[in-house]
């Protein structure tokens, strides 16, 4: 099958934050999770909530621009197997910056991290870390789908397993040889990503749109074009 299309890093990465419950927070002698308390701004600055009478608060406070490190972890929604080189990790992201205070309401203080730089871990990349300038972190967007894609996948799997099989009906019959078990580990603008997993190894699929999405309602007309190219399949073909 053709490689898995992939967006640029930096939309990578805004797709994680916009898709992250929760990051770590790192500045100098602190270090806190933050769940539900970040946003990126129109001009692509991460906006971080902090408790008013937190530690890290009154850090930011007493020294703005403040040395800060934001880091996430994306992890695969459906249950999958753990295999070497293959887990339920999908990336790891990292934010490098200076964190300054805008305003304080409701016992929340805005911290606002104008970003340095940006480094991306993600399988789909390479092995290796990505660097993303912070003007190109920007000026990125993040996926239709980011926000909707883990619910989505999760109840894909969970309430319709027939439906995954015959989406794998698209796949090339010498791939499925010796598959235990399909899930979908991956929803964005460019298609549905299958994972088939054997005995030992795992293996990560792309059913392609016949068009990327330009936006979330477009997800189900487009699903539903993939379900009638696979109803011209048979199982097995």
């Amino acid at each position: 099958m053709p490689a898995i299309k992939l967006p640029t890093a930096a939309e990578r990465l805004r797709s994680l934050l916009t898709a992250a419950p929760s990051l770590t927070l790192n500045v100098p002698g602190h270090r806190c999770d933050l769940a539900g308390r970040h946003r990126v701004d129109h001009a692509g600055r991460i906006v971080l909530e902090l408790p008013d009478e937190s530690h890290v608060a009154h850090l930011v406070r007493a020294e703005p621009d403040l040395a800060a490190v934001v880091e996430l972890t994306d992890l695969i929604a459906t249950p999958v197997r753990v295999y070497a080189g293959a887990g339920r990790v999908r990336a790891r992201a990292t934010f490098s910056g200076w964190l300054t205070p805008t305003a304080a309401a409701a016992g929340e203080l805005l911290a606002v991290m104008e970003l340095v730089s940006a480094t991306l871990l993600d399988r789909g990349f390479g092995a290796d870390e990505v660097d993303v300038e912070a003007d190109e972190f920007a000026t990125a967007r993040p996926d239709p789908l980011a926000e909707a894609e883990a619910d989505m996948l999760c109840h894909l799997a969970a309430a319709h397993p027939d439906a995954v099989e015959r989406l794998s009906r698209l796949v090339p019959p010498h791939h499925l040889h010796g598959v235990h078990r399909i899930l979908p580990v991956r929803l964005d603008r460019f298609g549905v990503v299958l994972r088939l997993e054997f005995a030992s190894r795992a293996r990560d699929v792309q059913l392609p749109f016949p068009a990327p999405l330009d936006r979330a309602e477009q997800a189900g007309e487009r699903i539903r074009e993939l379900f009638a190219r696979a109803r011209c399949c048979r199982p097995g073909h």
